[in-house]
């Protein structure tokens, strides 16, 4: 059985679900949030909530993009489409680490200690970074479906 077009299938697929998961997050999420009226500490605090939760779940799927790439790309040689793929996706998940891991953080504990200007500044970045992120990764679902096995 030739398992090349299955593993291709699982390559775009894995990509179109990080995406998915990320319009969803931008465009369904933060604006439900943001209509709640809660407190700019509270708001923070269950999009802290809500972020180390997917969190889990983005590191999986990241992995598992990586890895079935990589595998898919390899009948066709690492040529420079797989290895911008590639880069991209290790690229996302620096930028995701550094969200969950610094920004995020330093997002709330401004919002708890009402440091307003801190706050602001903390979350301009953190959506430019998620924006990034979203263009980044809109890319890799393109350069996972140019990859087609015969």
């Amino acid at each position: 059985m030739n398992w090349l077009p299955i593993l291709h299938a699982v390559h775009v697929l894995a990509a179109g679900i990080w995406l998915g998961g990320l319009v969803f997050t931008v465009a369904v999420v933060s604006p439900a949030f943001k209509r709640i009226e809660w407190t700019p500490a509270e708001r923070i605090a269950v999009r802290s909530a809500v972020g180390q939760q997917y969190s889990k779940v983005a590191r999986l799927n990241l992995a598992l993009l990586f890895i079935v790439a990589l595998f898919d790309w390899l009948p066709a040689g690492l040529g420079a489409l797989a290895l911008a793929e590639l880069g991209l996706i290790a690229l996302i998940f620096l930028l995701s680490e550094l969200h969950a891991r610094f920004y995020a953080p330093r997002l709330a504990q401004a919002a708890r200690e009402q440091k307003t200007v801190e706050r602001l500044r903390l979350l301009r970045v953190s959506v430019g970074v998620s924006m990034l992120n979203l263009m980044l990764s809109a890319v890799v679902v393109v350069l996972s479906s140019l990859l087609t096995h015969l």
